[in-house]
């Protein structure tokens, strides 16, 4: 099944007013992710990691009740080898006693009719948690620069700009919307290693929508020589508006899937990819086209707008007499 077989949207006639939106809202995130800040996990903040074997094993979460019921909220519990081994991790939190005794008392008081014996106790301290918060977003950074390179070499150094704006734009949203819902009590999102990887896919997901309309521009520019750029981009977002639907819908539906039945492990990751991915498809229309719309208009001083309304109004009298 296809949508939009045979659109003809002018997204690019209204660029400005979804441009100044755009940033708008990414002021208004930075802002409020700058008020409330973001809620760290283990991976970036600090804890405790303890390994223990339970027999019989009970089930993931009669331990995270256990767990929870102790004051350790948010716990990240995997399984560690054999069955009834069990990797646990919780943050500090301040006032608490010493979290491996703390979360072995509440083990053994909730199985008291099993055997409990503790594999292993370690200990992240902050400053490695902040080395890895550091580390993360230079990850961010040099995969978009890396991108940027890549996009400018295929195609022109201001279309690699443009993409580069469009995933720019794609993080701070994801990140905004990370700490709105998690301040608002909608979901408990931690920024753990699961959001990075989340951030990190969907920059090279988010970035093959906006490859594929620039291909078809490319393509367009070769086969309607002369074209306006900003019909021709118009024209190459329409040829392209199908595939684009039915690839994020898919993708969609796995992502809404995951985030109702994924439980509080998948929440963060499925969250953060939703959220990006119909960013990414926004951002790939109105953003990154209409990126270099603008530097070609402001920089580069070539009168696009002026071309452009100047064929629709011959375009609308040739309707009107016919």
């Amino acid at each position: 099944m296809e949508f939009f077989t045979k659109a003809n949207i002018d997204f690019l006639g209204k660029r400005r007013v979804f441009l100044v939106l755009s940033l708008v809202f990414n002021i208004v995130g930075i802002l409020v992710t700058a008020m409330f800040g973001l809620e760290y996990g283990i991976d970036f903040e600090g804890g405790t990691e303890i390994a223990v074997q339970i027999q019989p094993p009970p089930e993931v979460g009669e331990i995270r009740a256990a767990i929870g019921a102790a004051g350790f909220h948010g716990a990240e519990i995997k399984s560690y080898g054999r069955p009834n081994q069990f990797l646990i991790r919780v943050k500090e939190s301040s006032g608490q006693t010493e979290p491996s005794t703390a979360i072995l008392t509440a083990l053994r008081e909730r199985f008291q009719d099993r055997q409990l014996t503790l594999l292993k106790s370690d200990k992240v301290g902050p400053k490695i948690g902040a080395e890895m918060r550091l580390n993360a977003a230079i990850a961010v950074v040099i995969s978009i620069v890396a991108i940027l390179l890549y996009i400018a070499f295929r195609f022109e150094f201001i279309y690699g700009l443009g993409a580069t704006v469009a995933l720019v734009h794609d993080v701070i949203v994801a990140i905004s919307a990370i700490a709105i819902v998690h301040h608002l009590g909608l979901l408990r999102i931690e920024v753990n290693q699961s959001v990075l990887a989340a951030l990190l896919t969907v920059v090279g997901f988010s970035v093959n929508d906006t490859v594929i309309i620039f291909d078809r521009i490319r393509e367009n520019r070769e086969r309607h020589k002369g074209m306006n750029l900003i019909k021709l981009m118009n024209l190459s977002i329409n040829e392209t508006l199908s595939r684009t639907i039915n690839t994020v819908l898919t993708v969609v539906l796995v992502l809404l899937a995951l985030l109702i039945l994924g439980g509080e492990v998948l929440q963060g990751f499925a969250f953060t990819m939703l959220v990006s991915i119909l960013t990414g498809t926004y951002s790939s229309i109105y953003i990154a086209s209409a990126f270099v719309i603008w530097f070609l208009e402001k920089v580069r001083k070539v009168d696009l707008e002026g071309e452009y309304r100047r064929l629709k109004e011959l375009e609308r009298q040739a309707a009107v007499q016919t």
